[in-house]
């Protein structure tokens, strides 16, 4: 199967680095004219020459940010959803700014976007809506409540979404990856672990931590995330639409998608 996406143009948030930077770069490779975002003009600056496109440096997780995006970009075929931010914490020690602020990242970011790129999609009769969600959108972890709180609600999103522009050419979908080796993950395995090299903090954190049920014994890699959201983005993809799409390897002990 080859995936052609030439003469679309992708927008990919919070994509100077992790699973963001690795979809940024496997759209480019399929032929698409990538913009990569993030809030660091200079990291935004490299990653869009990494990928051979535009950058557009705006912090989506506000409203403002969002707008000065919207303005500099007004249309995409394209609209990967992938920034968020997560922290592990006890669930009755969270504050009220804390849910407030991982919601407003994590959620209306992505509904904010999908509100003014989708409707145009609709009418062109062609689009791609990828929320970039996770297996804590189904089972919740223990320790990252708020952050699992905000992958639910992206299910419901994308699915109400789908609905809402069905029969259009534009799907919506989320794509659910497992833990995945990003370098917010290497931060907080530097502070579980210190001391140990990466491959012995993988191996501590599969043993200890929710990843124990992988089916890979492995966490997932950025790009194999990265491909699934290629595929999703794909004309192959056209059939699908209101999905929960998993990457986890196994790790969501269910036979239903």
């Amino acid at each position: 199967m080859q995936i052609d996406l030439s003469g679309r143009t992708a927008l990919v948030t919070g994509s100077t680095a992790g699973i963001g930077e690795a979809a940024a770069q496997a759209l480019a490779a399929a032929g698409a004219d990538v913009v990569v975002n993030g809030r660091n003009p200079d990291r935004v600056a490299e990653a869009a020459k990494q990928v051979g496109g535009r950058g557009i440096a705006a912090d989506v997780g506000t409203a403002e940010g969002t707008a000065e995006l919207i303005r500099q970009l007004p249309d995409v075929d394209i609209l990967v959803n992938n920034t968020g931010i997560f922290e592990t914490k006890p669930v009755f020690e969270i504050p009220d700014e804390d849910w407030l602020r991982f919601y407003e990242v994590n959620v209306l970011s992505g509904v904010r976007l999908a509100r003014h790129y989708t409707p145009r999609m609709a009418r062109r009769g062609w689009g791609r809506v990828i929320f970039v969600s996770s297996e804590a959108g189904v089972q919740t972890p223990t320790d990252m409540v708020q952050y699992g709180m905000t992958k639910t609600a992206q299910l419901a999103v994308s699915r109400g979404m789908a609905q809402e522009v069905a029969g259009t050419g534009v799907t919506v979908n989320c794509v659910l990856p497992g833990p995945t080796m990003s370098d917010g993950v290497l931060a907080m395995f530097d502070e579980l672990y210190p001391g140990l090299d990466p491959g012995e903090q993988e191996q501590r954190y599969l043993a200890e931590n929710r990843a124990a049920a992988s089916l890979l014994k492995r966490l997932i890699r950025p790009h194999e995330v990265a491909s699934m959201i290629t595929y999703v983005a794909s004309v192959q993809a056209s059939a699908t639409t209101g999905r929960a799409l998993g990457v986890d390897g196994g790790l969501v002990p269910t036979i239903l998608p």
